[in-house]
């Protein structure tokens, strides 16, 4: 009797353990909209919450900063993002859907500082995890 007991108590742990696994993998922005997506970014980019940062981004990813012009991979922007963790930009953002149709969609985001504007054209795919960005492309266009 105890050695039934015992073996079901393990079952029922490992049964937990499986399910709060499988819980953690769960991706939570593969059913959002485009909108969403992109206001995820923003927090990310704006107020340093790292959160979903793995779940926002395609693996061919790319950002480009013309400015200076530089190109970054996934994991180079993903690096930068986590060096930024909690720190908070001071600026006003707003975003627009500039056109969404089937899988595609092109975002713009503006982040306004005291003495400049950065923009940022945000490229998004639709597949089977739902909404990804592909691409962001970082200008500073003069006031």
């Amino acid at each position: 009797m105890k050695r039934t007991i015992t073996t079901i108590f393990a079952a029922v742990i490992m049964i937990t353990s499986a399910s709060a696994i499988a819980a953690s993998l769960v991706n939570p922005l593969k059913d959002v909209k485009t909108v969403k997506i992109v206001q995820t970014y923003l927090e990310a980019a704006t107020n340093g919450n790292t959160e979903f940062n793995r779940y926002l981004f395609t693996d061919d990813f790319q950002f480009t900063n013309c400015a200076a012009q530089k190109t970054f991979s996934k994991s180079e922007y993903l690096k930068h993002l986590n060096t930024t963790k909690n720190l908070r930009l001071n600026c006003t953002t707003s975003y627009e859907i500039l056109d969404e149709s089937g899988q595609a969609c092109v975002a713009k985001v503006t982040m306004t500082f005291d003495n400049f504007s950065r923009v940022d054209y945000i490229t998004l795919n639709h597949g089977e995890k739902g909404w990804k960005i592909s691409k962001v492309v970082s200008t500073y266009p003069e006031n």
